[in-house]
C-alpha cells in the first residue's frame, strides 16, 4: 500500500465531529496551566487551539505525520510562540529533546499500526508523573461503512486496482490496550469504548478525505469520486457513520 498524505485543507474544514469528539477528551486532562502538553497527532490544528487554551502560561509541542497537516498547522500557529510544530514524524518514532508535562491525542492512534512501539514513545516524551489523556477508534469503529467499502472495492472497475489493498487501521480493545500500555511502562490505566454517532454535514467530502483516503489513493484520479459516491450511496441518506471511540488515560510510571 502506498502511503498517502492528507488534504489538510479539506480536513480543516470538514473535521467538525473530530473537534467534538475530542471536547471530553480535553476535559478528563488535569492541568494547572503552566504545562508544556505534547498534542500527538495535532492534524490541521483545530484542536490544538482548544488544548492551547488550558495552558495560558504553558505551552504545546505539536506533532503529526502527514505533511500537510504539519504545514496547515505551523500556518494557524505562525504568530503564537506557544506553540512548537514540529517536522513531520511517526509517534512510533518521536524523540522529543526534553520530556513534556503531559501527553494528549484527538483521534489519532488507530491510525497506527504498532501500538506497542507508539506508547514506548509516548512514554519516554513524558516526565515522570505525566499524565496521557487520549481518545481513538476502537473496536467495532465505522464497521458497517468499512463493509460497504470493502464490497464496493471488490467490484469492477475498481477491484483490479484494490486486490491486495490492506488499510493502516487498528481499531484496538480496551482490554488490549491496557496491556500494551502497562507493558510500556504507564499505571493507573483505564481504556473503555464510547459509542459516537456521527452525521457529517458533507457527506462526501467527510468520507473521500477522512473515511476512504487510503482506499482512494490505490485508484486512479477518475475512479476516486465514482468510489467514494457509490459507498457513500450504499450507506443510505442520511449518511450515519457509527464510530466507536477508545478513550485512554494513564500515567507515566
Amino acid at each position: 500500500m502506498r502511503a498517502r498524505d492528507w488534504d489538510a485543507a479539506s480536513y480543516d474544514r470538514v473535521s467538525t465531529p473530530q473537534v467534538e469528539m475530542a471536547l471530553p477528551v480535553l476535559g478528563r486532562l488535569r492541568l494547572d496551566g503552566g504545562e508544556t502538553v505534547l498534542d500527538a497527532g495535532c492534524g490541521s490544528g483545530r484542536v490544538t487551539e482548544l488544548l492551547l487554551e488550558r495552558v495560558p502560561a504553558g505551552g504545546v509541542v505539536a506533532v503529526d505525520a502527514a505533511p500537510s497537516m504539519v504545514d496547515q498547522a505551523r500556518e494557524r500557529f505562525t504568530d503564537e510562540p506557544r506553540v512548537r510544530v514540529l517536522d513531520p514524524v511517526s509517534l512510533t518514532e518521536l524523540e522529543l529533546d526534553q520530556p513534556v508535562d503531559a501527553a494528549f491525542s484527538n483521534a489519532v492512534f488507530h491510525w497506527i499500526k504498532d501500538h506497542d512501539a507508539l506508547f514506548e514513545r509516548l512514554h519516554a516524551a513524558l516526565r515522570p508523573g505525566a499524565p496521557l489523556v487520549a481518545q481513538c477508534g476502537g473496536q467495532g469503529n465505522i464497521d458497517r461503512f468499512r463493509r460497504l467499502a470493502d464490497e464496493v472495492a471488490a467490484e469492477p472497475p475498481y477491484a483490479e486496482h484494490m486486490a491486495d489493498f490492506e488499510g493502516p487501521w487498528n481499531y484496538a480493545a480496551p482490554g488490549d490496550t491496557e496491556e500494551r500500555l502497562t507493558r510500556a511502562g504507564f499505571t493507573g490505566v483505564r481504556c473503555w469504548l464510547e459509542p459516537w454517532p456521527v452525521n457529517p454535514a458533507e457527506p462526501l467530502e467527510f468520507a473521500m478525505t477522512v473515511c476512504l483516503g487510503n482506499h482512494l489513493a490505490e485508484l486512479p484520479e477518475e475512479l476516486r469520486r465514482p468510489f467514494a459516491e457509490e459507498v457513500v450511496r450504499r450507506c443510505g441518506d442520511p449518511l450515519t457513520l457509527e464510530y466507536v471511540r477508545l478513550n485512554i488515560t494513564a500515567h507515566r510510571f
